[in-house]
């Protein structure tokens, strides 16, 4: 027995992705209401996070969560002028 596979009629042209799109709800979601927010922050956070504490002349805390990374990183962008 064989069966016929039609083929895939969706339109994707007018997609687009998402981490790229006009749609920031996701990307701008507030960092205390991340389901994972409250795990260790993320190498790649950590990494970030340290530069930024050095060239701020702050100190690094690598006890952060993932939230409380995310918004010290904005605090010190804001600081530094980085990544704006």
């Amino acid at each position: 027995m064989t069966t016929k596979h039609t083929a895939d009629t969706h339109d994707h042209a007018g997609h687009e992705n998402p981490k790229t799109g006009d749609d920031h709800s996701n990307r701008d979601k507030n960092p205390d209401d991340w389901t994972t927010g409250d795990e260790p922050m993320t190498g790649a956070q950590a990494s970030y996070l340290k530069t930024l504490s050095e060239e701020a002349g702050e100190s690094f805390d690598d006890g952060l969560t993932k939230a409380d990374a995310s918004k010290r990183i904005d605090a010190l962008q804001d600081k530094t002028g980085r990544g704006k």
